[in-house]
Protein backbone atom coordinates (compact mmCIF):
# COMPACT_ATOMS: atom_id res chain seq x y z
CA UNK A 1 0.00 0.00 0.00
CA UNK A 2 1.64 3.62 -0.74
CA UNK A 3 1.19 5.68 1.50
CA UNK A 4 -0.86 9.32 0.98
CA UNK A 5 2.55 11.33 1.82
CA UNK A 6 4.31 9.01 -1.06
CA UNK A 7 1.44 9.67 -3.46
CA UNK A 8 2.38 13.18 -2.62
CA UNK A 9 5.99 12.91 -3.79
CA UNK A 10 5.06 11.46 -6.74
CA UNK A 11 2.69 13.81 -7.76
CA UNK A 12 5.24 16.89 -6.98
CA UNK A 13 8.06 15.39 -8.54
CA UNK A 14 5.68 14.48 -12.06
CA UNK A 15 4.66 18.25 -12.07
CA UNK A 16 8.58 19.24 -11.42
CA UNK A 17 9.33 17.03 -14.60
CA UNK A 18 6.63 19.21 -16.66
CA UNK A 19 8.11 22.17 -17.95
CA UNK A 20 6.36 24.63 -19.78
CA UNK A 21 6.98 26.17 -22.80
CA UNK A 22 7.53 29.34 -23.88
CA UNK A 23 4.39 29.52 -25.97
CA UNK A 24 2.26 28.66 -22.94
CA UNK A 25 3.92 31.19 -20.35
CA UNK A 26 2.82 33.86 -23.15
CA UNK A 27 -0.15 32.93 -23.14
CA UNK A 28 -1.09 32.77 -19.22
CA UNK A 29 0.14 35.99 -19.11
CA UNK A 30 -1.94 37.46 -21.72
CA UNK A 31 -5.08 35.66 -20.41
CA UNK A 32 -4.31 36.74 -17.06
CA UNK A 33 -4.05 40.30 -18.31
CA UNK A 34 -6.93 40.06 -20.24
CA UNK A 35 -9.21 38.73 -17.48
CA UNK A 36 -7.86 41.77 -15.33
CA UNK A 37 -8.91 43.98 -18.64
CA UNK A 38 -12.27 42.48 -18.66
CA UNK A 39 -13.16 42.14 -14.49
CA UNK A 40 -12.33 45.97 -14.61
CA UNK A 41 -14.49 46.75 -17.40
CA UNK A 42 -17.54 44.55 -15.96
CA UNK A 43 -17.18 45.98 -12.04
CA UNK A 44 -15.70 49.84 -12.68
CA UNK A 45 -19.36 50.97 -13.73
CA UNK A 46 -21.21 49.96 -10.76
CA UNK A 47 -18.62 51.26 -9.07
CA UNK A 48 -18.55 54.48 -10.22
CA UNK A 49 -22.70 54.32 -9.55
CA UNK A 50 -21.11 53.84 -6.12
CA UNK A 51 -19.25 56.29 -5.47
CA UNK A 52 -21.38 58.71 -7.42
CA UNK A 53 -24.49 58.12 -5.16
CA UNK A 54 -22.49 59.21 -2.17
CA UNK A 55 -20.81 62.27 -3.33
CA UNK A 56 -21.77 65.70 -3.28
CA UNK A 57 -24.20 66.38 -5.80
CA UNK A 58 -22.31 70.00 -6.45
CA UNK A 59 -19.06 68.13 -6.52
CA UNK A 60 -20.78 65.66 -9.00
CA UNK A 61 -22.20 67.84 -11.36
CA UNK A 62 -18.71 69.23 -12.02
CA UNK A 63 -16.88 66.52 -12.35
CA UNK A 64 -17.28 65.26 -16.02
CA UNK A 65 -14.21 62.48 -15.78
CA UNK A 66 -13.77 58.73 -14.41
CA UNK A 67 -14.53 58.24 -10.73
CA UNK A 68 -12.24 56.50 -8.48
CA UNK A 69 -13.77 57.37 -4.77
CA UNK A 70 -16.88 60.09 -3.45
CA UNK A 71 -16.62 63.29 -4.26
CA UNK A 72 -17.12 64.85 -0.90
CA UNK A 73 -18.64 62.00 1.38
CA UNK A 74 -22.37 62.40 1.96
CA UNK A 75 -25.65 60.25 3.06
CA UNK A 76 -28.03 62.57 1.91
CA UNK A 77 -28.97 61.05 -1.56
CA UNK A 78 -29.85 58.00 0.95
CA UNK A 79 -31.97 59.69 3.25
CA UNK A 80 -33.99 60.89 0.53
CA UNK A 81 -34.72 57.66 -0.79
CA UNK A 82 -35.46 55.78 2.40
CA UNK A 83 -37.83 58.32 3.74
CA UNK A 84 -40.07 57.68 0.31
CA UNK A 85 -42.43 54.62 1.98
CA UNK A 86 -43.06 53.85 -1.96
CA UNK A 87 -39.37 52.20 -1.72
CA UNK A 88 -40.27 50.03 1.51
CA UNK A 89 -43.43 49.12 -0.01
CA UNK A 90 -41.80 48.25 -3.25
CA UNK A 91 -38.93 46.08 -1.37
CA UNK A 92 -41.79 44.26 0.73
CA UNK A 93 -43.55 43.44 -2.56
CA UNK A 94 -40.52 42.21 -4.35
CA UNK A 95 -39.40 39.95 -1.40
CA UNK A 96 -42.39 38.60 -1.85
CA UNK A 97 -42.56 37.93 -5.85
CA UNK A 98 -39.09 36.83 -5.73
CA UNK A 99 -39.63 34.01 -2.88
CA UNK A 100 -43.23 33.00 -4.34
CA UNK A 101 -42.47 33.43 -7.76
CA UNK A 102 -38.75 31.09 -7.58
CA UNK A 103 -41.36 28.19 -5.39
CA UNK A 104 -43.71 27.89 -7.78
CA UNK A 105 -41.29 28.31 -10.85
CA UNK A 106 -39.13 25.47 -8.77
CA UNK A 107 -42.33 23.14 -8.34
CA UNK A 108 -43.38 23.31 -11.90
CA UNK A 109 -40.08 23.11 -13.38
CA UNK A 110 -38.84 20.23 -11.49
CA UNK A 111 -42.65 18.39 -12.36
CA UNK A 112 -42.36 19.43 -15.92
CA UNK A 113 -38.44 18.42 -16.24
CA UNK A 114 -39.20 15.13 -14.27
CA UNK A 115 -42.15 14.16 -16.92
CA UNK A 116 -39.91 15.31 -19.70
CA UNK A 117 -36.77 12.85 -18.26
CA UNK A 118 -39.08 9.90 -18.63
CA UNK A 119 -38.73 7.26 -21.81
CA UNK A 120 -41.12 5.36 -21.13
CA UNK A 121 -44.08 8.51 -21.20
CA UNK A 122 -46.04 8.26 -24.52
CA UNK A 123 -45.45 11.27 -26.94
CA UNK A 124 -42.92 12.35 -24.76
CA UNK A 125 -40.76 13.58 -27.68
CA UNK A 126 -43.97 15.60 -29.38
CA UNK A 127 -44.78 17.22 -26.30
CA UNK A 128 -40.95 18.54 -26.13
CA UNK A 129 -41.38 19.60 -29.18
CA UNK A 130 -44.73 21.77 -28.62
CA UNK A 131 -43.03 23.20 -25.31
CA UNK A 132 -39.84 24.28 -27.44
CA UNK A 133 -42.19 26.17 -29.45
CA UNK A 134 -43.20 28.35 -27.15
CA UNK A 135 -39.46 29.38 -26.24
CA UNK A 136 -39.50 31.07 -30.03
CA UNK A 137 -43.18 32.23 -30.37
CA UNK A 138 -45.73 33.79 -28.53
CA UNK A 139 -49.30 34.86 -28.46
CA UNK A 140 -48.23 38.74 -28.38
CA UNK A 141 -48.85 41.18 -25.73
CA UNK A 142 -52.51 41.81 -26.24
CA UNK A 143 -53.26 38.30 -26.72
CA UNK A 144 -51.90 37.94 -22.98
CA UNK A 145 -53.45 40.77 -21.56
CA UNK A 146 -56.56 39.76 -22.92
CA UNK A 147 -56.50 36.08 -21.05
CA UNK A 148 -55.16 37.84 -17.73
CA UNK A 149 -58.23 40.49 -17.62
CA UNK A 150 -60.83 37.40 -18.97
CA UNK A 151 -59.09 34.91 -16.29
CA UNK A 152 -59.81 37.46 -13.38
CA UNK A 153 -55.67 37.65 -12.79
CA UNK A 154 -55.90 41.23 -13.46
CA UNK A 155 -54.93 43.72 -10.94
CA UNK A 156 -53.68 40.95 -8.35
CA UNK A 157 -50.43 39.48 -7.02
CA UNK A 158 -51.20 36.14 -9.32
CA UNK A 159 -50.95 37.96 -12.71
CA UNK A 160 -47.30 38.22 -11.51
CA UNK A 161 -46.54 35.27 -10.36
CA UNK A 162 -48.23 32.46 -12.68
CA UNK A 163 -47.94 34.02 -15.99
CA UNK A 164 -43.79 33.21 -15.83
CA UNK A 165 -44.70 29.79 -13.77
CA UNK A 166 -42.20 27.70 -16.16
CA UNK A 167 -39.49 28.93 -18.23
CA UNK A 168 -38.45 26.95 -21.44
CA UNK A 169 -35.02 27.22 -21.23
CA UNK A 170 -34.92 26.20 -17.38
CA UNK A 171 -37.07 23.30 -17.74
CA UNK A 172 -34.83 22.11 -20.57
CA UNK A 173 -31.41 22.68 -18.06
CA UNK A 174 -33.38 20.57 -15.45
CA UNK A 175 -34.90 17.93 -17.96
CA UNK A 176 -31.03 17.56 -19.19
CA UNK A 177 -29.85 17.05 -15.27
CA UNK A 178 -32.87 15.00 -14.47
CA UNK A 179 -32.29 12.58 -17.49
CA UNK A 180 -28.90 12.09 -17.33
CA UNK A 181 -29.27 10.24 -13.72
CA UNK A 182 -28.19 6.22 -13.84
CA UNK A 183 -31.29 4.78 -15.03
CA UNK A 184 -30.11 1.78 -12.14
CA UNK A 185 -31.17 4.06 -9.45
CA UNK A 186 -34.74 4.71 -10.51
CA UNK A 187 -34.68 0.53 -11.50
CA UNK A 188 -33.89 -0.07 -7.22
CA UNK A 189 -36.12 2.17 -5.90
CA UNK A 190 -38.62 0.24 -8.19
CA UNK A 191 -37.70 -2.88 -7.02
CA UNK A 192 -38.07 -1.75 -3.42
CA UNK A 193 -41.97 -0.49 -4.24
CA UNK A 194 -41.07 3.03 -4.75
CA UNK A 195 -43.42 5.49 -6.38
CA UNK A 196 -42.72 8.15 -9.14
CA UNK A 197 -43.37 11.04 -5.94
CA UNK A 198 -40.92 8.63 -4.15
CA UNK A 199 -38.13 8.35 -6.87
CA UNK A 200 -38.64 12.70 -7.50
CA UNK A 201 -38.45 13.38 -3.91
CA UNK A 202 -35.48 10.82 -2.32
CA UNK A 203 -33.83 10.45 -5.96
CA UNK A 204 -34.15 13.22 -8.25
CA UNK A 205 -33.93 16.22 -6.04
CA UNK A 206 -30.97 15.31 -4.28
CA UNK A 207 -29.48 15.00 -7.13
CA UNK A 208 -29.85 17.78 -8.98
CA UNK A 209 -29.37 20.67 -6.42
CA UNK A 210 -26.58 21.93 -7.73
CA UNK A 211 -29.12 22.74 -11.22
CA UNK A 212 -31.91 23.83 -8.83
CA UNK A 213 -29.68 26.25 -6.96
CA UNK A 214 -28.61 27.46 -10.63
CA UNK A 215 -32.25 27.32 -11.83
CA UNK A 216 -33.13 29.70 -8.06
CA UNK A 217 -30.43 32.11 -9.44
CA UNK A 218 -31.79 32.50 -12.54
CA UNK A 219 -35.50 32.60 -11.43
CA UNK A 220 -34.78 34.98 -8.56
CA UNK A 221 -32.61 37.40 -10.76
CA UNK A 222 -35.89 37.53 -12.82
CA UNK A 223 -38.51 38.54 -10.82
CA UNK A 224 -36.30 41.19 -9.11
CA UNK A 225 -35.27 43.09 -12.28
CA UNK A 226 -39.08 42.67 -13.80
CA UNK A 227 -41.15 45.77 -14.04
CA UNK A 228 -43.22 45.23 -17.37
CA UNK A 229 -45.19 42.81 -16.55
CA UNK A 230 -46.52 44.91 -13.05
CA UNK A 231 -46.54 47.83 -15.33
CA UNK A 232 -49.34 46.25 -17.41
CA UNK A 233 -51.30 44.30 -15.15
CA UNK A 234 -51.22 45.99 -12.01
CA UNK A 235 -53.14 49.37 -10.59
CA UNK A 236 -52.82 49.11 -7.46
CA UNK A 237 -49.37 50.52 -6.60
CA UNK A 238 -49.49 48.98 -2.87
CA UNK A 239 -48.48 46.02 -5.18
CA UNK A 240 -45.88 47.48 -7.26
CA UNK A 241 -42.61 45.71 -6.93
CA UNK A 242 -39.14 48.06 -6.33
CA UNK A 243 -38.37 48.12 -9.94
CA UNK A 244 -41.39 50.21 -11.18
CA UNK A 245 -41.00 52.33 -8.01
CA UNK A 246 -37.54 53.09 -8.81
CA UNK A 247 -38.57 53.41 -12.67
CA UNK A 248 -40.92 55.95 -11.52
CA UNK A 249 -38.70 57.77 -9.04
CA UNK A 250 -35.87 57.83 -12.23
CA UNK A 251 -38.78 59.54 -14.43
CA UNK A 252 -39.43 62.08 -12.18
CA UNK A 253 -36.01 62.63 -10.98
CA UNK A 254 -35.33 63.30 -15.06
CA UNK A 255 -38.53 65.53 -15.29
CA UNK A 256 -36.81 67.73 -12.28
CA UNK A 257 -33.54 67.92 -14.25
CA UNK A 258 -34.72 69.92 -16.84
CA UNK A 259 -36.97 72.12 -14.92
CA UNK A 260 -33.55 74.47 -14.64
CA UNK A 261 -33.44 75.35 -10.83
CA UNK A 262 -30.07 74.58 -9.93
CA UNK A 263 -30.75 72.84 -6.41
CA UNK A 264 -33.46 70.61 -8.22
CA UNK A 265 -31.26 69.14 -10.67
CA UNK A 266 -28.53 68.52 -7.66
CA UNK A 267 -31.00 66.06 -6.12
CA UNK A 268 -32.14 64.48 -8.96
CA UNK A 269 -28.45 63.64 -9.91
CA UNK A 270 -27.84 62.41 -6.65
CA UNK A 271 -31.20 60.41 -6.01
CA UNK A 272 -31.01 58.58 -9.45
CA UNK A 273 -27.67 56.95 -8.64
CA UNK A 274 -28.51 56.28 -5.20
CA UNK A 275 -31.98 54.20 -6.05
CA UNK A 276 -29.87 52.12 -8.20
CA UNK A 277 -27.60 51.14 -6.02
CA UNK A 278 -30.75 50.43 -3.37
CA UNK A 279 -32.30 48.23 -6.78
CA UNK A 280 -28.80 46.20 -7.44
CA UNK A 281 -27.03 45.45 -3.57
CA UNK A 282 -29.26 43.07 -2.52
CA UNK A 283 -29.60 40.66 -5.42
CA UNK A 284 -25.67 40.98 -5.67
CA UNK A 285 -25.49 39.63 -2.16
CA UNK A 286 -27.14 36.11 -3.00
CA UNK A 287 -24.44 35.17 -5.29
CA UNK A 288 -21.77 34.40 -2.96
CA UNK A 289 -24.19 31.64 -1.77
CA UNK A 290 -24.79 29.51 -4.99
CA UNK A 291 -21.47 30.57 -6.74
CA UNK A 292 -20.15 27.06 -5.89
CA UNK A 293 -23.04 25.56 -7.47
CA UNK A 294 -23.09 27.43 -10.72
CA UNK A 295 -20.35 25.70 -12.57
CA UNK A 296 -21.92 22.47 -11.60
CA UNK A 297 -25.12 22.98 -12.46
CA UNK A 298 -24.58 24.84 -15.75
CA UNK A 299 -21.85 21.77 -16.65
CA UNK A 300 -25.16 19.12 -16.37
CA UNK A 301 -25.09 16.66 -19.27
CA UNK A 302 -21.47 18.06 -20.44
CA UNK A 303 -19.21 15.71 -22.27
CA UNK A 304 -17.13 13.96 -19.32
CA UNK A 305 -13.57 12.01 -20.25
Amino acid sequence: MVSGKEEQMKTKTIHRTIRRSAGEKIFDVFNICFMILLMIICIYPFWYVICASFSKASLLMGHPGILFKPLGFTTEAYKKVFSDSRIWIGYANTIFYVVAGTLINLVMTVLGAYFLSRKDVPGQKVITVLIMFTMYFSGGLIPQFLNIQQLGLYDTRLAILLPGAVSTFNLIIMRTAMASIDISLEESARLDGANHFTILSRIMVPLTKPTMAVLVLYYGVGHWNSWFSAMIYLDDHNKEPLQLVIRQILILSSGLSGMGDSDTELIAESIKYATIVVATVPILVLYPFLQKYFVKGMMVGSVKG
